[in-house]
């Protein structure tokens, strides 16, 4: 199955931190670039953080000093998040943007943005 799986959100205090996670599952041979987006309802969904290869960042201006991407490996990826504030309460999301899917087994990949299912990150006040 192609998917791309978020874990780590949940409740943080004021000024606390939290990690978020992103894995490929096996059908995904790598990914390059990652995003990391988040989404309040009713508003448009926006970039956090992404990473590409050999390691070059972008960052949301509100969020740079206070939160880092990092990877381990090519299907992996994570958001170091600091200092939250409660405005940051939302739905944040790890997009595979380059995902490099297997279709055979001789190991033929192509390419697909394939976009995880979301976790809750709640900042209270």
């Amino acid at each position: 199955q192609v998917q791309v799986v978020e874990s780590g959100g949940g409740l943080v205090q004021s000024g606390g931190s939290l990690r978020l996670s992103c894995a490929a599952s096996e059908s995904i041979f790598s990914v390059d670039p990652w995003g990391c987006y988040r989404q309040v309802p009713g508003k448009e969904r926006d970039l956090v953080a992404r990473i590409a290869s050999p390691g070059n960042t972008d960052y949301a201006d509100s969020v740079k000093g206070r939160i880092t991407i990092s990877r381990d490996n090519a299907k992996r990826t994570y958001l170091q998040m600091n200092s939250l504030k409660p405005d940051e309460t939302a739905i944040y999301y790890c997009n595979a943007e380059g995902a490099a899917v297997k279709v055979n087994v001789e190991g033929a990949t192509v390419k697909r943005n394939v976009w995880g299912r979301g976790t809750q990150v709640t900042v209270a006040s």
